[in-house]
């Protein structure tokens, strides 16, 4: 079993935003990513929180990312809010372009955030959540650097494409799923890998083409979309959405225009926010928590992200377990 540390989520954030800064980023983007980290750790959700650091790092001591950049809005139309990030990372654009996506979906019923000029490194749900949270349901999508093949063939061509969506409820948290077009995020095998940990079949291929369940295999081969031909339908359309809609790159440009410091490339995001009192039904809302109802009646049905949201309290109370090799090297990166 892997050695580990024990931190708080404050002790976690604190690390993050140190590292960060004395790599290049102004308090703000520090702020902004760390937020993004932790709230990952917070969920329990290894493969999305500080795990990324050292990439995010990467990317700032290579001059990719602009540590300091400053997101820049505009409403282009009634319905579409434009976000360039300057070249920055994502979170921060995210936040700034928030408040304008929530206030044009409430105005049209529905808009949509194009989001540019980006590296985007995190998980989707906390930007889906955060619509959420303000009574609107919302999508987001983001494409990467090649990873997947597609149904058929046995060379990358899409990125592990995640998607989320999320939709409110009237108490408690609201239901949002996070999924990567992949039969895993590349995060999840790459820890894997670290921890020596089998993966299940299916998952990826080896660089012969071969199904394999070892980790360190798959990684220099290539993953495989979920459910064959559907899976790779849904990465097409991440792919389209995401770059194609947006003037942003596909995968495979993405990859073509990467300086391969490891950390995330240039691309965009996609986010629609949709207002579903403005839909024509006054009582949708009891409508769907009584379809939420009737499914949890089920047995062995959960709502996706449940775990995730059960996890909060606990580790907000108890704290959270790093790597204890991906923590020296974090102390190494601050420079400490």
């Amino acid at each position: 079993m892997p050695k580990t540390v024990h931190l708080s989520l404050t002790e976690g954030h604190a690390l993050a935003t140190a590292c960060l800064k004395a790599n290049g980023a102004d308090e703000a983007n520090a702020k902004a990513v760390a937020d993004t980290m932790i709230a990952a750790e917070g969920d329990g959700c290894k493969s999305h929180g500080l795990f990324r650091l050292p990439g995010y790092v990467a990317a700032l001591r290579s001059g990719k990312v602009d540590g300091a950049a400053r997101p820049k809005v505009a409403r282009i139309a009634p319905g579409v809010v434009r976000v360039d990030a300057c070249g920055g990372y994502a979170p921060l654009a995210l936040a700034a372009g928030r408040q304008p996506l929530i206030d044009a979906a409430r105005e049209q019923g529905i808009a949509a955030m194009a989001l540019v000029r980006s590296h985007h490194f995190a998980a989707l749900w906390p930007e889906v959540e955060g619509l959420c949270e303000a009574g609107l349901a919302g999508l987001a999508c983001t494409a990467y650097m090649p990873a997947v093949a597609p149904a058929g063939a046995r060379k990358a061509f899409f990125g592990t494409n995640p998607m989320s969506f999320g939709w409110p409820r009237r108490d408690g948290p609201p239901m949002v799923f996070d999924q990567a077009s992949a039969t895993q995020a590349m995060g999840e095998v790459m820890i894997a890998a670290r921890d020596g940990h089998e993966l299940p079949p299916g998952v990826g291929l080896d660089a012969e083409g071969k199904p394999s369940t070892d980790p360190n295999e798959v990684l220099k081969g290539v993953l495989l979309p979920f459910g064959g031909y559907k899976g790779s339908a849904i990465a097409m359309m991440v792919e389209l959405l995401a770059a194609g809609l947006l003037g942003e790159h596909f995968s495979y440009e993405a990859a073509e225009n990467d300086n391969k410091d490891g950390g995330p490339p240039a691309g965009g995001e996609f986010l629609l926010a949709l207002d579903p009192s403005r839909f024509g039904d006054a009582g949708w809302m009891d409508h769907c928590e009584a379809f939420f109802e009737r499914l949890l009646a089920l047995d062995g049905t959960r709502l996706p992200g449940a775990r995730r949201h059960e996890n909060r309290p606990r580790i907000a109370a108890d704290g959270f377990d790093l790597n204890a090799e991906l923590h020296e090297k974090i102390l190494g990166l601050c420079g400490a």
